[in-house]
């Protein structure tokens, strides 16, 4: 019997050994591929990374372009600004004057009916 039960130690052995050889293989299959999807993972992570550091300087780039057109725009608005103040000041000017004309037109229409009166006096006389 100690024949029998060497050989069928040795088949249990050798049946134990296959079957801890193929679960090792297994799980270096596993973690290989388990790896596999990591680094894939990873360079996906990395593209989007790319991707978005791209689009962030872009971004910054038409910020920069956007704050040099404002900054312009408001030079341009502060230049119309001072022109719109001379303008006025200009019109407020022409008003004055203007009133001033029609003072002295008022006048000098108020001379012409007394020049009238009087040469219409004179041609009475005459």
């Amino acid at each position: 019997m100690s024949t029998v039960l060497v050989v069928v130690v040795i088949v249990v052995i050798l049946v134990l050994a296959t079957a801890a050889i193929v679960l090792a293989r297994r799980a270096k299959e596993r973690r290989r591929v388990e790896r596999e999807r990591l680094a894939e993972q990873a360079d996906s992570h990395r593209d989007e990374a790319q991707t978005r550091a791209a689009k962030a300087t872009a971004l910054a780039e038409e910020k920069q372009a956007k704050e040099a057109e404002a900054a312009e725009e408001a030079k341009v608005a502060a230049q119309h600004a001072r022109l719109a103040t001379e303008h006025r000041e200009r019109a407020e000017q022409l008003t004055d004057e203007s009133e001033g004309d029609a003072a002295r037109a008022e006048r000098e229409r108020e001379r012409a009916r007394r020049h009238g009166q009087q040469a219409a006096e004179i041609e009475e006389e005459l």
